[in-house]
């Protein structure tokens, strides 16, 4: 099960080695322990891996941008990343294997008291630069203004900084970095959903076939379990694995 072609092999992972982007941006997918990286996307690039019989090299980077010039610059054979239009002109997607939520986060003394106040003339959101809320944020709304971050990480530093009035990202990161701070609330719900998917870089060789093979192995670790029990053993919370 799950056997990729040999005569792909050399358009998959030209170098001999899996060459893996990990993004370091969203902590609910991977982080690192010391040098080494751990986390979902790591167990998912192991498991490719060892199918097909390859050592694996892992490069890791600081935000999903970085993450997505790499695979279309050809340094890395694979990237975990959110399924997006925009990236979708030069990355091809394996079905999502796990859907993150979308939060706001503002001060106690803001006025906004649910997400559809939040794209108002006036109102300034902070969000992470090149991530995927940055290109969905960008594309949706439409009277309210973005302020970019390096990456997802600073932005509630940068938010607490002085910059913006509504702070955008993953749910339990948002939460997680507010712990720091007091005086902050999250709006109710969520603006959108994430769905995290594989990507590989569509100027490769027959990359419909690489993507139908990735696929395969992404539907295999739904249902097996291994994409829940990876997230039980990681502590993942506020996702949920993918339809």
């Amino acid at each position: 099960m799950n056997k990729l072609d040999p005569s792909l092999l050399s358009s998959f992972a030209p170098t001999g080695s899996l060459r893996v982007g990990i993004n370091l941006g969203n902590p609910l997918l991977a982080s690192l322990d010391g040098d080494t990286p751990k986390g979902i996307t790591v167990d998912i690039a192991n498991d490719i891996a060892s199918k097909l019989e390859l050592p694996i090299a892992f490069t890791c980077y600081q935000m999903a941008g970085a993450t997505v010039d790499a695979v279309k610059a050809g340094d890395v054979d694979l990237v975990f990343v959110a399924i997006d239009p925009v990236r979708g002109a030069d990355i091809s997607y394996t079905p999502a294997y796990i859907q993150i939520e979308g939060a706001y986060m503002v001060k106690n003394s803001s006025p906004l008291t649910k997400n559809e106040d939040v794209d108002a003339a006036g109102n300034e959101i902070v969000v992470g630069k090149g991530s995927a809320y940055d290109l969905y944020l960008t594309r949706e709304i439409k009277q309210a203004t973005l302020i970019r971050s390096t990456n997802s990480q600073a932005v509630v530093d940068d938010f607490m900084s002085g910059s913006g009035n509504v702070a955008a990202g993953v749910k339990q990161q948002l939460e997680s970095d507010a712990q720091r701070y007091e005086g902050l609330r999250m709006l109710p719900g969520r603006f959108m959903v994430i769905n995290q998917a594989i990507g590989t870089p569509k100027a490769r060789v027959d990359f419909e076939k690489v993507t139908a093979y990735l696929s395969s192995v992404i539907q295999e670790l739904i249902t097996s379990g291994f994409i829940a029990d990876a997230m039980l053993r990681h502590k993942v919370q506020g996702a949920k694995v993918a339809d």
